[in-house]
């Protein structure tokens, strides 16, 4: 077994099928596995907020949803800087104003979510554990929709423009 982190992603690498490995060598590609740990870690603070607020709190489902959103755009925001090698103070009208709409969109999508869930699990009697694995499981796979879309959006609209004239800039010529 790999002992470092190395040796492990390159074991894993070496696994993939041919195919899947050309399309992650892509430029989208790179920037997803790049941006998935980023994701992965935003995912985490919303779900471990979502869960305190709706089995520890008692919150609401627009509150709990509020919150779970919240958490993870914060740590989104600063890891998605380092997935699309931003440095330095950011440029409030194409990178914090873009994302800051986007995050927008996708927090009103989670906590509409959360609420819709909360309400449809208290109409269904759930109580306890079945309570909480209906409403975080619709809450995440919310979360992985507005991910996707998100990854697509930063990744085309927002960060596309930055990553070519550096590109551009950087090339010998």
């Amino acid at each position: 077994m790999p002992t470092t982190p190395a040796k492990l992603g390159s074991a894993i690498w070496g696994r993939l099928p041919h195919p899947l490995r050309r399309r992650f060598e892509s430029s989208a590609g790179r920037r997803l596995l790049r941006f998935a740990p980023a994701a992965l870690l935003a995912l985490a603070a919303s779900q471990i907020t979502y869960f305190l607020c709706v089995n520890v709190i008692n919150a609401t489902g627009r509150a709990s949803g509020f919150a779970g959103w919240f958490a993870g755009a914060s740590v989104s925001y600063v890891l998605s800087r380092w997935a699309w090698e931003r440095r330095g103070r950011p440029q409030f009208l194409k990178e914090t104003l873009p994302f800051l709409v986007i995050s927008l969109g996708a927090g009103s999508v989670l906590t509409e979510v959360s609420h819709i869930a909360y309400g449809r699990a208290h109409a269904m009697a759930l109580h306890g554990a079945d309570f909480a694995l209906f409403v975080q499981g619709l809450y995440i796979t919310a979360n992985v929709v507005t991910f996707t879309i998100r990854f697509l959006l930063f990744n085309y609209l927002v960060f596309a423009g930055s990553r070519t004239a550096a590109s551009v800039s950087s090339t010998p010529g």
